[in-house]
């Protein structure tokens, strides 16, 4: 015959219902923690891009990657409803709606409206410290870029770039240096070259004559926003907006490696000035091009080619390349007259 123990006047099975209970509170406070603490860290993050400001670390290093933050957004939600917190399943809902708002590409589109006069195929790419010279080579070859921009080429890279490509490029604006400081400008026309804008890492410059047309090219490379160096990170790339701003009517190309995303406000100054991302305008806004190792499926675009309004962009394709943490970017374009 089953009995029940009295404890203190009191059967267990009187007790069990309230520390049921009991558990089923500690649990929804619990989630309802959790959840807090999701969403004040990707509310930190998303009210610095509401703000237009990039914040400090570590909200310039989370901003790059803010559509992932729906995510833990998500999962935050889920929390709140089961914790049945209804105001943080509300301030959830805000934040995914922000999120999705501003996952949306940055800035407007535009048709140039003069005649087309040149077709151009630009090819940027960051080899990692010279690694993937080898890769970029062969890349070259196959897509046949007219413009090259490439992006810490150490001084065996440039070694191998005039060698392997100097009879098909001869033209040339570089920064020579070692590591990542060293950049070039390979091209198959006319290059003038140019001050180009001053920073830690190599960033040249040149006026290509594109059949009798001149078109103004910057190369990019600012500082990452490593946590020491965010302010460093802002200053270079408002040298290359003050560079991008600097309208004298000449059709201009900037390519290169920004270490930035449209979710910064520093690289959206740079649109800002009137230039269009030609991957945007060739329908692949968003495509990861860093870490290499995990894109297409995870991972940022900060390899970027900017075009003033006087391009046309129809087509944007992404190399995976041996030994180097960038996708390369190729994007075939069409020089407009009057734009």
């Amino acid at each position: 015959m089953e009995t029940d123990t009295v404890i203190g006047g009191r059967t267990d099975a009187h007790r069990r219902p309230g520390a049921r209970r009991d558990g089923r509170r500690l649990r929804r406070r619990f989630g309802a923690w959790c959840a807090g603490l999701l969403f004040a860290g990707t509310g930190a993050v998303v009210g610095c891009r509401a703000a237009d400001v990039d914040g400090v670390t570590p909200v310039p290093q989370l901003l790059a990657f803010l559509p992932w933050l729906l995510v833990p957004t998500g999962a935050g939600l889920l929390l709140t409803l089961l914790a049945r917190w209804w105001a943080g399943a509300v301030w959830g809902v805000a934040l995914l709606g922000l999120l999705a708002w501003f996952t949306e590409p940055y800035g407007k589109e535009s048709e140039p409206s003069g005649p087309p006069v040149a077709e151009l195929r630009v090819l940027t790419s960051n080899v990692e410290f010279g690694r993937g010279t080898g890769a970029l080579i062969d890349a070259v070859r196959r897509e046949k870029p007219d413009l090259l921009f490439v992006q810490e080429c150490e001084y065996a890279c440039d070694a191998a770039l005039r060698r392997e490509l100097g009879a098909g490029y001869p033209h040339r604006a570089a920064v020579e240096g070692g590591g990542s400081e060293g950049s070039v400008i390979l091209s198959r026309f006319p290059l003038t070259p140019t001050p180009g804008v001053p920073g830690t890492m190599g960033m040249p410059g040149a006026v290509a004559d594109v059949r009798g047309h001149a078109v103004r090219l910057q190369l990019a490379h600012p500082m990452p926003p490593l946590p020491d160096q965010v302010g460093l990170w802002r200053a270079e790339l408002g040298r290359l907006r003050d560079a991008a701003g600097e309208d004298d009517g000449t059709p201009t190309v900037l390519a290169g490696d920004f270490n930035a995303s449209q979710d910064h406000a520093v690289f959206r100054r740079i649109l800002d000035t009137g230039l269009y991302d030609a991957a945007r305008l060739a329908g692949a806004a968003r495509t990861a091009t860093w870490p290499a190792r995990t894109a297409p499926a995870f991972g940022v675009q900060i390899d970027h080619v900017l075009v003033s309004e006087e391009f046309a962009a129809r087509r944007a394709r992404f190399l995976d390349l041996a030994d180097t943490d960038h996708r390369a970017l190729v994007v075939d374009l069409t020089l407009h007259a009057g734009g």
